[in-house]
């Protein structure tokens, strides 16, 4: 039988910790603290498990999700089912797109999976748009965000434009490296790419064949980078 201790223990779990979403989100401090208390109030805490589809191309945006943990990956498909990652979200961060869909009332125009587990804060999309033109903490977040993946945007329309695959892959390996070591399938590299798993597992073989990088499964050590 569900309880009211049960109901209780349901509203904790989805209660927004202030301490905790002010270390991962800094910008929010300066917010009077009434204001702070109303936003934490009207958000609910929520996790989430990896490879779980977060939004879907089309979806319509009730609210918006402040990752405090996990990431989640941000990416177009193909009419051939191939994709292309636009960028990744991680703690501390939001989805730009999702914000432009509620300014804007438009659909979501791409994909969102996470890529780890963690935790999200959803707030509801009539809370945004309020706090959006009340507030300029609220303001500088969520643009200063725009700025950096409009920023970054560019550097992928320049490599997917103007750079060989191998060069890109090349950059890649560099850019993800932890310790001389990515720890990547060929079909996730392949995805970020936006190329095939084919044409990513022939450009590693010409790579391990010139002694650059060493592969076994699911990693890739960088020798001569």
């Amino acid at each position: 039988m569900f309880t009211v201790f049960d109901r209780v223990n349901e509203l904790m779990e989805k209660m927004v910790d202030k301490e905790k979403f002010c270390v991962v989100f800094p910008s929010f401090n300066s917010l009077p603290k009434a204001v702070l208390d109303d936003i934490l109030s009207g958000m609910e805490l929520h996790s989430y498990p990896a490879d779980a589809a977060i939004y879907s191309s089309g979806d319509r945006c009730s609210g918006i999700a402040f990752l405090l943990s996990g990431g989640i990956r941000v990416f177009k498909t193909g009419e051939t089912g191939r994709e292309i990652t636009l960028y990744e979200i991680g703690a501390g961060e939001t989805c730009i797109l999702n914000a432009s869909c509620i300014i804007s009332g438009m659909p979501y125009p791409a994909n969102a999976y996470s890529v780890s587990a963690g935790e999200m804060l959803l707030m509801p999309a009539q809370m945004f748009s309020k706090l959006i033109s009340e507030f300029e903490q609220m303001r500088d977040f969520v643009f200063g965000l725009l700025s950096r993946r409009l920023t970054a945007m560019m550097e992928l329309v320049e490599e997917v434009s103007f750079r060989s695959m191998d060069e890109r892959l090349a950059a890649y390996l560099v850019e993800k490296s932890e310790s001389g070591n990515v720890f990547a399938t060929h079909q996730k590299i392949a995805n970020d790419l936006g190329t095939s798993r084919e044409v990513v597992t022939r450009l590693l073989r010409d790579l391990e064949r010139s002694s650059k990088i060493s592969c076994s499964r699911g990693n890739i050590r960088l020798l001569a980078f």
